[in-house]
């Protein structure tokens, strides 16, 4: 199938707040600098990258013919990040970051190809409540994180659990039934353009981001600027 640029110009906007915040949160968590990124603008700019991201998968995901297949695939990525990450820092690693979500988001997804509209917002609507209520409580099972209860002292880089996330996946699906597989474009006939061009390739910048930063941080702290 022809690609969607206009979804591609949206995941280019979500890589460019991606990479901003990741700089942020680099700046602070490794190389001391005063900025807080776990509230406030820089906490809601980096939710607002993964929500697009996240929402743009689940329209994406009406138009896969293969979506377990690419579940398994971006899930395997994640789980590349998780043993790079462990190897940094056995403490705080990334546990089920938006690449272990969004290939489990894809593998489910594949089960619910024949659900109506209506009935994919009750689910997306119900998933998100769900999560909203996990998110309350503590568990002492420190394996379920990936449903989004979790214990006292878990930590994690990166955590988008499937509850309340899959929600916000769900609804971008019922958006790709309802509209984009109808051929509906919110932006009209938008032609390729640089953002979009990042969106085609925002798994691959995605992966490389945050090595290249560090390096340049790395590198300007060696100057004595930061």
């Amino acid at each position: 199938m022809k690609r969607i640029v206009e979804l591609d110009f949206f995941r280019g906007i979500a890589i460019v707040l991606m990479v901003i915040f990741h700089a942020v949160f680099d700046l602070s968590y490794y190389f001391g600098v005063d900025i807080d990124y776990t509230r406030g603008f820089w906490y809601y700019e980096g939710k607002l990258s993964a929500i697009m991201f996240i929402a743009i998968a689940g329209i994406s995901s009406c138009f896969s013919c293969r979506p377990v297949l690419r579940g398994i695939r971006i899930f395997l990525l994640g789980m590349a990040l998780t043993a790079a990450t462990y190897t940094l820092d056995k403490t705080n690693y990334i546990k089920f970051g938006i690449l272990h979500f969004l290939g489990s988001a894809y593998m489910i997804s594949g089960l619910l190809k024949r659900m109506k509209p209506a009935a994919v917002i009750l689910l997306g609507t119900a998933t998100i409540a769900t999560g909203i209520y996990f998110n309350t409580l503590t568990v002492r099972n420190p394996y379920v994180f990936p449903f989004g209860l979790t214990t006292r002292s878990f930590a994690s880089l990166d955590y988008y659990p499937l509850l309340p996330y899959f929600g916000v996946f769900l609804y971008g699906t019922a958006l790709g039934q309802l509209f984009y597989a109808r051929g509906f474009r919110l932006l009209g006939t938008l032609t390729e353009n640089p953002l979009s061009r990042l969106g085609r390739h925002s798994l691959f910048i995605y992966l490389v981001h945050q090595p290249i930063l560090l390096f340049l941080f790395y590198l300007v702290r060696r100057t004595g600027l930061l």
